[in-house]
Formats: structure tokens, sequence, C-alpha cells
């Protein structure tokens, strides 16, 4: 089979290195790249760079190589467009269909998805122009993500920063795995809880479960891949933040219940995958709770959690809101399920069975969806990134 063509468009920014190794991960998985850079951005990294890595030769000028009208073919033939870093300029340019270059030319003659990673200083990124341009691009069904908050040029320090390449090799991934032309969840918001609380028993001791986090990012990454604004409420993950999405960390049950008070107004869908712990210990020690020769332990005396699914069921914050629950039982796994939907007053509950080798901190899951008009969605044992793919399905479905 033909590898999927992918032309990556490189913007004049310092960021312009990072795109070297977002080039590495897409030829070593089996994509076939055109590198198309600014002229500007070879003041960063030199066409010789380019054209080593990619295989490929490299144009800034619709003038070159005229015999093969380059600045029509390479957007006819690709499958995806991704321009990272893409630059104040870049954006505006595209929002206005400007088409003084190769990379604008590309970017006019693209019937494939679009995918736009911005780098620039926040006061640039958070500038009403380009924020009207921005506003611009996703309603014409481009997927520009969100950039990330960190060190940017020199001692600034704020949002502007190119994603983790990595993390917008996943994007790609994503985009080019759906097949779909433009993003079904733009203009959304989603709120995604992820990762497991830890309830402090003492300095040093806390009540905790086994989850990773991984199926709540893997919902998180798939929701911005498909274009919504994404807030990702994580409790107590090491795992990276994915390209274009808000991470606000926690620890406690009751601090994401606060966190998820605060974004669900304004969501259009709350997707509740952390492992929430139902107990905490009543009183918290403040000193290590020393072992004493001869003595039993105090018994840990526990008390209730909120439970904040059946809370934010009960009391939706918008009108049409979808809320998504998930279920981790060890035994009479789908009728204890269909209690819990029943229970909670969710629209979708995911129920997987987990126990010690099971599911938590496995890359795959295995699960049904229980929908409360009846419906049940079965999930084969695989990645569990196609499970994200099966929620955000059966939500975009009920939103639209």
């Amino acid at each position: 089979m033909d590898k999927p063509k992918v032309v990556l468009g490189v913007s004049g920014g310092i960021a312009a290195y990072k795109a070297c190794e977002l080039l590495r991960r897409l030829t070593e998985s089996g994509h076939e790249v055109r590198v198309v850079p600014t002229a500007s951005a070879l003041h960063f990294v030199g066409a010789a760079t380019w054209s080593a890595l990619s295989g490929n030769p490299v144009s800034t000028e619709v003038w070159d190589d005229v015999h093969e009208v380059p600045h029509v073919r390479i957007g006819q033939h690709a499958d995806l467009v991704v321009v990272a870093p893409a630059t104040a300029d870049t954006l505006a340019r595209a929002a206005h269909g400007l088409a003084d270059d190769l990379l604008t030319n590309t970017l006019l003659t693209a019937r494939c998805p679009v995918v736009f990673a911005p780098a620039m200083h926040t006061e640039m990124w958070e500038h009403p122009a380009t924020q009207e341009n921005v506003a611009t691009l996703r309603r014409r069904g481009a997927l520009v993500i969100e950039p990330a908050v960190g060190r940017l040029t020199g001692v600034d320090t704020g949002k502007g920063r190119l994603p983790d390449p990595g993390e917008i090799f996943e994007v790609c991934r994503r985009v080019l795995a759906r097949g779909v032309t433009e993003p079904d969840l733009v203009g959304r918001h989603v709120v995604v809880s992820a990762g497991g609380t830890r309830e402090p028993l003492d300095p040093v001791r806390f009540l905790g479960n086994r989850s990773s986090g991984k199926q709540g990012y893997a919902l998180a990454r798939t929701a911005a891949a498909r274009g919504a604004r994404v807030t990702l409420i994580a409790a107590n993950s090491t795992l990276p933040a994915p390209a274009g999405v808000d991470v606000v960390p926690v620890g406690t049950a009751v601090q994401l219940r606060e966190a998820v008070l605060r974004a669900a107004p304004e969501a259009d869908a709350v997707v509740m995958a952390a492992a929430v712990a139902d107990f905490r210990p009543a009183a918290y020690a403040a000193g290590k709770i020393k072992k004493k020769d001869g003595q039993e332990p105090e018994p840990v005396t526990l008390v209730r959690n909120p439970d904040i699914l059946a809370e934010i069921s009960a009391d939706r914050a918008r009108p049409g809101q979808v809320v998504v629950g998930f279920a981790a039982e060890t035994d009479d796994v789908l009728a204890n399920g269909r209690a819990k939907l029943k229970r909670k007053g969710c629209d979708l509950l995911v129920v997987n069975e987990v126990g010690e080798l099971k599911t938590f901190g496995s890359e795959e899951n295995e699960a049904v969806v229980l929908g409360a008009d009846g419906s049940e969605t079965a999930v084969a044992h695989g990645p569990k990134e196609a499970l994200a793919e099966t929620v955000w399905d059966l939500v975009a479905e009920r939103l639209n």
C-alpha cells in the first residue's frame, strides 16, 4: 500500500528546530513526508536538514520545478497537512487566503485535514487579530491546536510554546486514522478527569488506587484531535500533557470536585474517567504515625467522599450537557453497571472489569458503554484510544 502522504509546513519561528523531531516521528512511522518551509524558516533550520531527514526535495518558492506545478500538486496529493510551528504571520496569511509562497499555495489547494500547531509569544497569541484568524480557520474546518504554557524565547514564560513534538505527532496520527476532513467537535468545550485521587492519612501515607490516568489522557488527546477545547483535570498523573489541552492538576477527591465544578459551567460534555476514592480518612495526622512495639495501630476511620458524578448529573451546568461516567467493576460487571447508571443519572456509563492485571496501567482496555436510553455499545479489547473514539462518537451523537 502507498504510504500516507504528509506535508509538513514550517514557519519562521525559533521553535522550527522542534519540527525536526516531528518529522523524524512521521517518517519512522511509515509516512511519506514533504517539508515545505517558509523563507523565514530557513533562517532557523536549513534546507539541507529538511531534505536529508525527509528524503525529499525542499523548496519555498512556487517557481522551483515549475513543470511539476508544485504549488498545486503538493496540496492535491496530501493526506494531511500539518504546520508546526505556525507563527502569527502564517495563521494570518492562511486565514485570509494569501498565496505568496509555496506553503500558502499548498494550504489553498489541500482538500485533506489541515492541522496548525501555533508557537509565538503570549501577547501575539492573545492579540484579537490572531484570535480572530484562529477562529476563522477553525470555522473552515482546520484543526488549530492550543499552544502550550511554558518557557518562551529569552526569559519570557506564558502561553504560546509549541506543544511537545511527540504530542503533535499523536494528534496527526489520530487525524489520519479517522480519515475525516473536518473535525466534529470544533466549537465544543469538553472536560475530562483522569488519574486516581489520593487521600492523605499523614504526611507520608495516603489511600489511593491503581489508576494510571492513561484512559483519561487518551480521551483528552482524542477530543483535541477532533477539534474540541479540552480541560483535563488530572489527579496525580505524571503523563505528558496532550497537545492543545489545558491540564489542571489535583490531588484529592475534594480538590477534583472543586475543579470539575469550576470547569463544568462552560462545558458541552463532562467525562469522568478518573478513579475517584469513595472514602477518605476521617482524621489527618499532622505527624507521621509511628509504629509502637507491642501495640496494634489504631483503626483508621473512613468517611464518604462527595459523589461528583451523581452531583453533576443531577444538576446540569447548562442545557444539553452530556455527562459520561466510568464504572470499574470486579464482578457482575454489567449488572452492577446498569444499577450504577440508574443511580448516578448520567447519559453514558463506560463499564469495564478491573483487577491487578486488568485495565489499570495497561495500554489497552475493553468495555461496554451503557446509555441512559437503553443502548449498549461493546468495545473489543484494544488500544485505549479506540475506546476513546467510541466514547466521543456517542457523545457527538447526543450533542448534535
